[in-house]
């Protein structure tokens, strides 16, 4: 009854309290575990809110508010020249993410947008400063000197460029056939030469085994023999040889006496 009362006697003074605590309830904000509030007071930076609860005057305060988790944007496709003169199409993609939400704000307008351009600029002159083989070959070097660049030009607009990387290479189709006929004539290179080494390798084995059966007469004999035996076998063929050791001794014998006849006259 009493507040009834009331009402009926002050409407003007009930009317201005509702209004009031409307102002306060909307005058509560929260900004969430990743996010920042950048408040300013009449036109001039204040602080920066959150997370959490917190309060911002009526009238005379207003707000920014930025997300602080990474942020993956993809860098539309370029075309460029590298520095052999040949054209390319390359797209890339870039994380990033805002480290100071202040000068995010008060630095650069639209800060997203200004980045992406920043990454197509770069990206652009990367290529043309490098060859085709260095962009194909060594993609993640490229990538780590983008991400240097970009974030060079972004820190002073509070944002860290966390990582770039190339998503897709386009080269034209003849210049596919010639590295591919180059791969080709590679391979084919490396093909001859392992067979030119298993040869040399199967000569010098052939030559230590010469040596070994010199100093051993009877091991030649046993070798050709073994030798008929795996031609008989192949063949399906009976093969019958007479040849004692001692033809091979008086063979030798005959051998070291003409030698020294040699030598002599």
């Amino acid at each position: 009854m009493f507040i009834l009362e009331f009402v009926a006697a002050h409407p003007l003074l009930v009317v201005i309290a509702v209004g009031v605590l409307a102002l306060l309830i909307q005058s509560l904000r929260v900004a969430n575990q990743y996010e920042r509030s950048v408040v300013f007071r009449l036109g001039r930076f204040n602080r920066t809110a959150g997370p959490g609860l917190y309060f911002v005057w009526p009238f005379i305060e207003w707000l920014t508010k930025l997300d602080l988790r990474t942020i993956t944007a993809d860098v539309e496709q370029q075309e460029g020249i590298t520095r052999d003169n040949v054209p390319i199409k390359v797209d890339a993609v870039i994380w990033y993410r805002i480290v100071d939400p202040e000068h995010a704000v008060m630095e650069v307008k639209n800060v997203s947008n200004a980045v992406e351009q920043v990454s197509l600029t770069t990206l652009r002159t990367v290529l043309g400063q490098h060859t085709l083989d260095d962009i194909l070959k060594a993609q993640g070097t490229l990538a780590e000197v983008m991400q240097r660049s970009i974030d060079r030009v972004t820190e002073p607009w509070g944002v860290k460029v966390e990582l770039v990387q190339m998503k897709n290479v386009e080269i034209p189709q003849t210049m596919q056939r010639a590295m591919a006929q180059e791969a080709e004539a590679l391979r084919e290179k490396r093909a001859r030469l392992i067979k030119a080494e298993a040869e040399l390798d199967a000569a010098e084995q052939l030559r230590q085994a010469a040596e070994v059966i010199m100093q051993n007469p009877a091991g030649l004999e046993l070798r050709r023999m073994q030798m008929i035996t795996e031609v008989g076998a192949e063949q399906n063929t009976m093969t019958i040889v007479m040849m004692p050791s001692e033809f091979v001794a008086m063979a030798r014998g005959i051998a070291d006496a003409a030698k020294i006849v040699a030598s002599k006259a």
